[in-house]
């Protein structure tokens, strides 16, 4: 992404943002970061982000549309670049591991339970909290 992506959503292009945009895209697509996360990874690369401009640029990036942030029970806030392909998630309760996944039969079977309904689906968030079967 460049500043120009930061410009069509209204953002200046300024220093932090761009660092946290770049270590963003750098972080594999299904990685999923905390402000925490991005903290540290800034101050190992030597610069000197505060925390709390962490957060507001991830408040900034949520607005504008750049970044997805998930409240999975248990943890922290974390976030990721909307790519704008939908998935859902499933959470090993072990570890932590956020593992992303799609599925065409989930996507349809809860698009038959709104109709079903009377309703017709707009969006959705699908979050599985599982663990390692026991043998």
């Amino acid at each position: 992404m460049e500043s120009n992506e930061l410009r069509k959503v209204g953002l200046k292009v300024t220093h932090p943002r761009m660092r946290i945009l770049a270590l963003l895209e750098q972080n594999t697509p299904h990685h999923h970061l905390t402000a925490e996360d991005i903290y540290r990874q800034l101050l190992d690369c030597g610069d000197e982000i505060g925390l709390a401009t962490v957060y507001r640029v991830l408040t900034q990036f949520e607005a504008a549309g750049l970044v997805l942030k998930h409240n999975f029970e248990g943890g922290q806030a974390v976030y990721e670049l909307d790519r704008g392909a939908h998935h859902d998630h499933m959470v090993d309760m072990d570890t932590g591991k956020i593992i992303e996944f799609e599925s065409a039969e989930i996507e349809e079977l809860q698009r038959k339970i709104a109709a079903e309904h009377g309703f017709e689906l707009e969006e959705h968030s699908l979050v599985l909290y599982v663990r390692k079967k026991r043998r």
